[in-house]
């Protein structure tokens, strides 16, 4: 469920709190693959299925920069903030990849918000930049799979 903020004020007075989770998203071998082929990344353990389901996970596993890659997802399942138009990727300052993501898991994304910033001090309302811990869950299993701190700026 998509929460919505009418200010970065009203989002600001939830820094220190998990503001929302998202939706489960499946992960399957086809995505997998599509993922290879834009990024190069070929290594048997995510694209060749029988050498992996003899691997040391039992199956394919997702690339951690798939995992990683479903932010944008999450974000767009949980957050508008709609006195801005758009809202870019600012980058990371931390990432884990904590556990496996095997072929078949369903992953969601827990948001907490950690910093709401005006980017230009003279014009606080033309830009804001959000900070945030993300935690990717594996369904049915208790430790993340990915933990990320997440930047991400927001303009009118």
């Amino acid at each position: 469920m998509v929460k919505t903020f009418d200010s970065a004020q009203a989002l600001a007075e939830c820094i220190g709190q998990e503001v929302a989770v998202s939706d489960w998203v499946p992960i399957n071998q086809p995505q997998i693959n599509q993922f290879a082929q834009a990024t190069g990344d070929h290594q048997w353990i995510h694209v060749d299925e029988a050498k992996a389901k003899a691997g040391p996970f039992g199956a394919p596993i997702a690339h951690g920069f798939l995992t990683l890659s479903l932010l944008p997802i999450f974000f767009e399942q949980c957050i508008a903030l709609t006195p801005f138009g758009m809202g870019v990727n600012y980058g990371l300052n931390k990432v884990r990849f904590m556990a496996p993501v095997p072929v078949g898991s369903r992953l969601r994304g827990r948001l907490k918000l950690l910093a709401c910033d005006a980017v230009d001090a003279s014009n606080p309302a033309a830009c804001v930049q959000l900070t945030w811990d993300v935690v990717i869950e594996r369904e049915g299993v208790a430790k993340p799979v990915c933990v990320a701190q997440s930047l991400v700026r927001y303009y009118r």
